[in-house]
């Protein structure tokens, strides 16, 4: 079967014939519809040598869908036919995080090298793909495989991200989301369908601040130190109650920073190397800083429901496996409206 595969450090990905999983007892195989192109790849190829973690070869996707083809020994939760998207972060089954259902923060799966489809484990960009656990997939039902695919990632992240924040976004108050592309563009999808905030997207890509208006934002402004008074502005002089920080790059956290008022959030999601200081005279007074990771298995059914209800959406351009390469391509180049989804 075909895969994309990341073959070399620093070299782009390649398609590679590669051999059909089998799967044995508990696991399922997928015949993949669907699979998302995501910046933590990008992320992951950009690594050096001495930082690259995840094997070599690696079959890259970790935002998965697709159509059980067989079922190991033992697996009664799906059946052959079944259409399901696969929850990406696999951890022990066990833990307390992973008895939660957040197996996003499972607490041994550093130490017992359990890892991510995509990100260290074969992932979904190939014709099929093995999943380890019939629980880490998840009844897709009527909705759209393709259109879909990029919610295991790209919207249960800015869910995860935003659903704390949501008691202190009350009429009145304002959220601010750095970085339009992937996963922004959701994330202003969810804060519009779960708050009443005036919500306000930054970018410095107008084609980006085109996408934030169209999705729903309040107010577009670029992305630089000028937003800080606009903002303000907004807001009678208080700023920000809280900030999605969908980039994480220095500038953005910087940013992000001196956006926020007394008793505030700032939410760094991005996987850049952007951090903000924190201490007696860093941040307004009770700012909070938090950096989550995905999100558990039962944000995923919401996530899923919002979609079902119409009130959100993912904007996709679609890619041959074939011209997998090229996603990354106009990724790198930000070209990519939204979010890139490989239809093996």
């Amino acid at each position: 079967m075909k895969a994309l595969q990341y073959v070399e450090i620093g070299q782009p990905p390649r398609v590679m014939e590669v051999e059909k999983p089998t799967p044995g007892p508990g696991q399922v195989l997928l015949k993949v519809t669907a699979a998302g192109a995501c910046h933590s790849d990008e992320f992951v190829m950009g690594l050096p040598e001495e930082a690259y973690v995840y094997g070599l070869p690696l079959t890259l996707g970790h935002e998965g869908a697709g159509i059980v083809a067989e079922v190991g020994a033992g697996v009664t939760a799906v059946a052959v036919g079944d259409s399901v998207a696969v929850y990406g972060p696999w951890g022990c089954g066990v833990c307390p995080a992973c008895a939660r259902g957040e197996e996003n923060y499972c607490h041994v799966a550093a130490e017992r090298h359990i890892v991510p489809p995509g990100l260290g484990a074969p992932g979904a960009m190939a014709e099929f793909m093995l999943v380890d656990d019939e629980r880490h997939l998840v009844p897709l039902g009527d909705l759209d495989l393709v259109q879909n695919v990029s919610l295991t990632d790209a919207g249960l992240t800015p869910y995860h991200a935003i659903k704390p924040s949501l008691p202190a976004l009350v009429p009145g108050s304002i959220a601010v989301v750095i970085g339009a592309g992937g996963l922004g563009h959701i994330g202003i999808q969810i804060l519009r369908a779960m708050s009443p905030a005036i919500v306000v997207a930054l970018d410095v890509s107008d084609d980006k601040l085109q996408l934030a208006k169209d999705v729903g934002a309040h107010h577009t402004f670029r992305s630089d130190e000028s937003a800080v008074e606009q903002v303000r502005a907004l807001g009678v002089g208080r700023g920000a109650t809280a900030v999605f920080d969908f980039v994480g790059i220095e500038p953005t956290t910087a940013l992000a920073a001196k956006l926020t008022h007394p008793d505030s959030e700032i939410v760094v999601v991005g996987v850049g190397p952007g951090a903000v200081p924190v201490g007696i005279f860093t941040l307004p007074w009770e700012t909070k800083v938090r950096a989550p990771y995905w999100g558990s298995r039962s944000e995923l059914f919401e996530v899923l429901e919002l979609a079902r209800s119409g009130l959100i959406h993912v904007e996709t351009e679609t890619f041959s496996l074939d011209d997998a390469p090229t996603a990354y391509e106009r990724m790198h180049a930000g070209t990519l409206r939204g979010r890139a989804v490989i239809v093996p």
